[in-house]
């Protein structure tokens, strides 16, 4: 079974004095690119996380975030009032007439007038934010899961396709093998010359060994069979299918490039164009 690399989990828990909402986000990727977001309180919690995220996730572009929306009547933020008094008593100095509600707007814009008490991790808080962290790389999991069984559904009908347009091809080969020998047999015919028959046939025979697709035929359906079998694995084989697609296309352009056949190229040509959506839609997956 495979995975996508694109994905979202999202998860969120009611404290008694804050809401906390943990979001994951994924995208494609060749490695491990992980952005963690989350309030400087739960920041020595980071490199844990981490660990946790890239063993869960393994791949992908990955942002990671933690968001905490305080729903409590008092906040940790508060106003330095000997600060604010020290600044008021300076500013009329400068201005003994001016009113006061003014100098306290001034006041407060100055440097040093809010201060903020640095919080403690309360450690049954977070007990509590790990449960809905894992909630959210699980839910994340289980959107990447569902993805690919989509993707693995499109790459069944493409492989399915690119085999069956192979056997089309096959399908014209006398038809191709036979052209070539009227088109070489016409061609010594207005020569006028007396050829060696079998001479002829000898150089005939070596030039459509140079133009048979058998092998390149096996190996493309040996490179289908292998595609289908690592579809079916159990673990993370992105690189892998991107490795036996690139086969494939090899495979593919050899028949096109020995065809000599319009109606071969043709299909030669839409086994290419299945190949391709293969290869966009390899990219996404883990």
């Amino acid at each position: 079974m495979i995975q996508s690399m694109t994905g979202f989990g999202k998860a969120s828990l009611q404290l008694p004095t804050k809401k906390i909402t943990v979001e994951v986000k994924s995208l494609n990727s060749k490695g491990l690119d992980l952005n963690v977001r989350m309030p400087s309180v739960y920041r020595e919690m980071e490199l844990g996380l981490r660990t946790l995220i890239s063993t869960k996730l393994e791949r992908g572009k990955i942002d990671f975030a933690i968001y905490v929306e305080s729903t409590a009547e008092q906040t940790s933020t508060k106003v330095n009032v000997p600060v604010v008094k020290y600044y008021i008593a300076q500013l009329k100095e400068v201005n003994p007439d001016a009113d006061e509600t003014e100098l306290m707007k001034m006041a407060v814009r100055m440097p040093d007038t809010l201060k903020t008490e640095r919080e403690e991790i309360d450690e049954d808080d977070w007990d509590q934010i790990q449960v809905i962290i894992d909630e959210a790389l699980q839910n994340i999991l289980n959107f990447r899961k569902d993805e690919g069984e989509s993707l693995e559904k499109e790459f069944n009908l493409r492989i399915g396709n690119i085999r069956q347009l192979m056997n089309d091809t096959l399908a014209l080969d006398p038809e191709r093998v036979q052209a070539i020998k009227d088109r070489l047999q016409t061609a010594i015919s207005e020569l006028q010359v007396n050829v060696d028959e079998n001479r002829f046939e000898q150089e005939l025979i070596y030039y459509l060994e140079k133009l048979d697709i058998t092998e390149e035929k096996v190996r493309l359906g040996n490179h289908l069979d292998y595609f289908i079998e690592t579809l079916n694995g159990s673990e993370a084989n992105g690189r892998k299918l991107g490795f036996i697609t690139q086969e494939m296309g090899r495979e593919i352009n050899t028949m096109g490039s020995k065809s000599n056949h319009a109606q071969m190229q043709k299909l030669v040509v839409m086994m290419k164009d299945e190949l391709e959506k293969i290869k966009e839609q390899v990219l996404n997956v883990l």
